[in-house]
């Protein structure tokens, strides 16, 4: 069953709340003129401006506004924290039976999908073996065969049909939820039994009307998308916690009730 609940507008009160409690503080006239680079340690210092260089107030207030945008973003990560904990969880449990994961976006979703099938081929944090998935966009020569013989709109879609099977899933990343191409792949897979998440901006959209389950960041674009790497991570964490849980509770049984090897 598909479920439905997305974070709030950045226009809603809770948005308001967040900019409430933690506003930005008006940046001085020294700071703008200041650029900000990361030392060794944890947080960020200012460093003066090299010498003929100004950075305008204009460029600062930008920056400020761009960063001051992210908190709605988060906030509806955050409240949807058990969608993307079930996601993670669900995900695991599917390829440690041999499933795979198909990922799909356009520009730079098209990234943030490689960048969760590389996490999950290659590792996130600790050490564990490598899992079946495969980013849609990634092999030019399929991208270009398809988009030359059947149209770009068919571009996912052929591919699900290909490398699809029952069981399996499929995550679509968009900030519009419009793209023609990831709505046909969502009927495609549909139809072959795998199942489809939608990782998108505001909601509803045609995409999470299609797919089997979402999550929608509300929020401006390019926070949607910052929001989505998040969202990604988040979903990384979940799934080794329960690729670990699941080694632990083998490991378990193998030793059998007592510490020693379990007799077969």
């Amino acid at each position: 069953m598909k479920r439905a609940v997305s974070g709030g507008s950045p226009s809603t009160a809770s948005t308001g709340a967040l900019t409430a409690a933690a506003p930005l503080a008006a940046p001085t006239s020294s700071a703008r003129t200041e650029a900000y680079l990361r030392p060794p340690g944890p947080a960020l210092v200012p460093v003066p401006s090299a010498p003929g260089r100004h950075t305008g107030t204009e460029a600062v207030d930008a920056v400020l506004a761009h960063l001051q945008a992210v908190g709605p973003a988060v906030e509806s990560l955050r409240a949807q924290a058990g969608r993307l904990a079930g996601w993670g969880t669900e995900l695991a449990r599917r390829l440690l039976d041999g499933g795979r994961l198909l990922a799909a976006g356009n520009g730079g979703s098209a990234a943030e999908a490689q960048h969760l099938t590389a996490e999950l081929v290659g590792r996130f944090d600790g050490e564990r073996q490598a899992f079946s998935a495969i980013s849609l966009h990634a092999d030019t020569s399929a991208v270009t065969a398809i988009s030359n013989d059947y149209g770009y709109d068919h571009l996912f879609a052929r591919q699900v049909l290909g490398h699809g099977r029952a069981g399996d899933v499929l995550l679509l990343l968009t900030t519009s939820g419009k793209s023609e191409n990831l709505l046909r792949a969502a009927e495609a897979a549909r139809g072959i039994g795998v199942t489809s998440w939608a990782l998108t901006g505001s909601a509803p959209n045609p995409l999470t009307r299609l797919c089997d389950d979402y999550v929608a960041v509300d929020a401006l674009p390019a926070n949607v998308q910052e929001g989505h790497l998040m969202a990604l991570h988040a979903l990384c964490r979940a799934f080794d916690a329960e690729v670990a849980r699941h080694a632990n509770v083998a490991a378990g049984a193998q030793r059998g009730p007592h510490g020693g090897a379990a007799r077969s």
